[in-house]
């Protein structure tokens, strides 16, 4: 019989948002439509001007949202740092602007694996889907489990499906500010591979993401990824390994085809 999560599980979701007025909307009813009763949605907006802030104000009066704020901050991973702080779930994850989970179940999900096991952080499969019809897939990613050296290899979960609970964010650090678009791969590189953080990979598409993301977004941004993707070792003292970032990248291309 599965495990049944405690009814003081309660999961927070927290978005960082900038001027994403097409698609937050998508993104809080994804939440907010959840199976899971015992969830907190956070949205951490960066002073968008666009009519996203009209949009959560709304969702917010109709209580389709917890807790948001509307301020300049210092970038994507600045924000989540800052809902994490206001965080008062036991477990933690980040689901972005542009994003949907794939199906009303996903967080009773991620509640019955981390019961299972008392595992420190979960993981699943991730669809990119094009920007304007989330029904028409782009990439699989497939994650399969984890497990040690898998990093050495190029692997990495897929982010938006990533839920840790929140005494491994406080006792191994938050995401590095100083990061542009690859704290993501860092701190999952430093949870995982460096401190030995357990894991449980659910074998189910958790998240619907939208193409053109940050890092995919232009040459140089992909660039840049690669160049904070070695960082990522180095900061962690860790020797930085080209060969690591180069099948890293050449991981993505069988998701085309799957």
């Amino acid at each position: 019989m599965p495990a049944r999560p405690r009814p003081d599980m309660k999961i927070s979701v927290i978005t960082a948002v900038y001027n994403a007025r097409d698609t937050i909307q998508a993104c809080i009813d994804s939440v907010a439509d959840q199976s899971y009763p015992h969830v907190e949605h956070i949205v951490m907006d960066g002073g968008s001007t666009d009519g996203t802030v009209e949009i959560l104000r709304a969702n917010a009066n109709e209580a389709r949202i917890t807790r948001w704020i509307s301020r300049p901050d210092a970038g994507l991973y600045d924000a989540l740092n800052k809902g994490i702080r206001m965080a008062s779930g036991v477990v933690i994850g980040a689901l972005h602007a542009d994003d949907v989970y794939a199906d009303r179940q996903v967080l009773e999900r991620v509640a019955r694996a981390l019961a299972a096991g008392h595992a420190q952080t979960c993981y699943g499969d991730l669809l990119y889907v094009a920007a304007h019809d989330t029904e028409r897939v782009i990439r699989r990613w497939i994650a399969g489990a984890y497990r040690p050296g898998l990093f050495l290899r190029g692997w990495m979960p897929p982010h938006p499906t990533l839920f840790v609970r929140r005494d491994v964010y406080m006792s191994y650090g938050l995401y590095r500010a100083d990061f542009r678009i690859a704290a993501d791969y860092e701190l999952m590189l430093r949870y995982l591979h460096c401190y030995g953080v357990s894991t449980r990979y659910i074998p189910r598409v958790l998240v619907r993401m939208r193409t053109g993301g940050l890092s995919n977004r232009s040459p140089e941004n992909l660039l840049r990824k690669s160049f904070e993707d070695l960082k990522a070792w180095q900061v962690n003292g860790l020797p930085p390994r080209v060969t690591t970032i180069l099948l890293k990248n050449l991981r993505k291309l069988p998701q085309f085809f799957r």
